[in-house]
């Protein structure tokens, strides 16, 4: 069978997603091709107790499932032909690199030493179209260099849609005084599934705003948040909260700027819930991407406090802060043993947990909100490991980012976040979602200072 191109995947490819090699490899039409190096940085992450860790262990599992067809020995390389089903693997190795192993420069030299492999497949495929494939800039730019065909994955090149999840619409009368669980679509003929969010106008300036659930119309004021312990002070925030103590939405999707306020409006409305008895506990999610970049494995640490303080320490600040609005508000009380005992009883009360992802594999999880944070830095794998834990009781609220991705494996485009959002342009049989942008910065001066400064070029 003609092969119609070879893809000398770098070792990103893999770890963004083991998918990519049976989508690259078009049910048999191309064969992929790994360089040896690419195969010792996995055997290198096998170790690790991250995101990391479990794709290299994922992929040590598929090559261990694929059959030997033959091994080409040729002056100064080989190549190991692999198959599994329709999927054609071969493995380069070189005999001697022209690229010599710096430790303080590891990744740019398993780099260069990759793409050495990719020059051997351009020779060894001679006459076919030999592609070298990375997520990773620099490689292909190294690449480049040695007048190598680059691509990056297709998914990076597709688009981020502009979202519709507020809406503005002016009404008569007559209808305006009628709009609370009145059908969207006898109101708005354009209504779309991503319009959660409406706000009604009379012509005389009266506004009532509402948030949409199984196309009908809930009315929302601010005595909604009465009973939270921290009140939402912008729109975005309100609607937010509604639809999150209204408990009719199974899946909760927010991108919000840094500072927006989304992590403190998810536990003071999860609270909420808990309070009337809707769920048992909070189950806070987040992934550890400190370990990528800094080796420091939060799973290697001893007792839930530490991994409470370290690895959780957005969770912690956000605990704080309930804990001084609530002393402020009963005793005026602010000292550092007050709010320690506070946040404690919060703990206890709600039943905060802390989960990350690989402690999610074989539990399962009932009667909880799952709070998934930071989820621009989780792959659409690892979204699909944490929802696919949640029994028919639970709620998911799932809050990042795009503006801050700090995971080197992805991007705006192939995050699990953007995955999710691009979900609420349909309507899903089995669950209702809802979703909204937090747009404004509400942690204070510094926080509208930064914004305006450093992000002005991105409102040109």
């Amino acid at each position: 069978m003609q092969k119609d191109k070879v893809y000398v995947i770098d070792t990103n490819i893999i770890l963004q997603n083991l998918q990519n090699i049976k989508n690259l490899s078009d049910n048999g039409s191309n064969i992929v091709v790994i360089p040896e190096t690419v195969l010792l940085e996995l055997e290198d992450k096998k170790k690790l107790t991250n995101e990391l860790g479990y794709y290299s262990r994922e992929f040590a599992r598929f090559l261990a499932s694929t059959k030997i067809k033959e091994i080409d020995f040729k002056q100064n390389y080989k190549v190991v032909k692999l198959y599994k089903d329709d999927i054609v693997i071969h493995i380069i190795s070189k005999d001697k690199y022209d690229t010599e192993i710096e430790q303080h420069h590891l990744s740019e030299s398993n780099d260069k030493r990759i793409i050495e492999a990719a020059e051997v497949a351009k020779e060894y495929y001679r006459g076919k179209k030999v592609i070298f494939l990375s997520i990773d800039i620099y490689a292909r730019t190294f690449a480049l260099f040695k007048n190598l065909k680059t691509q990056t994955l297709n998914d990076d090149k597709s688009e981020v849609p502009n979202f519709a999840f507020v809406k503005s619409l002016e009404v008569d009368s007559v209808s305006f005084d009628e709009l609370h669980l009145k059908p969207i679509q006898e109101i708005d003929s354009e209504y779309k599934s991503e319009n959660f969010c409406y706000c009604f106008t009379q012509n005389n300036g009266n506004t009532l705003y509402g948030i949409v659930a199984n196309e009908r119309i809930i009315a929302m004021d601010d005595s909604d948040f009465n009973t939270l312990f921290v009140k939402p002070v912008n729109l975005n925030q309100k609607f937010f909260a509604k639809a999150i103590i209204e408990n009719i939405y199974n899946l909760l999707v927010i991108d919000a700027k840094a500072g927006s306020g989304k992590t403190l409006i998810s536990f003071v409305s999860a609270m909420r819930l808990i309070d009337k008895g809707f769920y048992d506990k909070i189950v806070y999610v987040r992934n550890s991407i400190e370990s990528i970049d800094k080796g420091a494995e939060v799973g290697f640490l001893s007792g839930n406090d530490e991994k409470f303080r370290i690895y959780n320490m957005a969770l912690s600040d956000t605990m704080e802060f309930i804990a001084k609005k609530q002393l402020k508000k009963v005793a005026n009380v602010d000292n550092a043993d007050s709010i320690k005992s506070k946040t404690e009883e919060l703990v206890s009360r709600y039943d905060i947990q802390t989960l990350w992802p690989g402690e999610a594999r074989g539990r399962t999880l009932s009667s909880a909100i799952v709070i998934m944070d930071e989820w621009q830095n989780s792959s659409e794998k690892t979204t699909q490991l944490i929802l696919s834990r949640l029994d028919e009781s639970c709620m998911a609220i799932v809050i990042g980012s795009n503006r801050q991705i700090d995971n080197l494996y992805l991007n705006k485009y192939n995050n699990g976040l953007t995955t999710l959002l691009k979900q609420t342009r349909k309507k899903h049989p089995d669950l209702n979602m809802f979703a909204i942008e937090l747009q404004k910065a509400v942690r204070g001066k510094f926080a509208e200072f930064s914004e305006r400064v450093f992000e002005k070029n991105d409102n040109k």
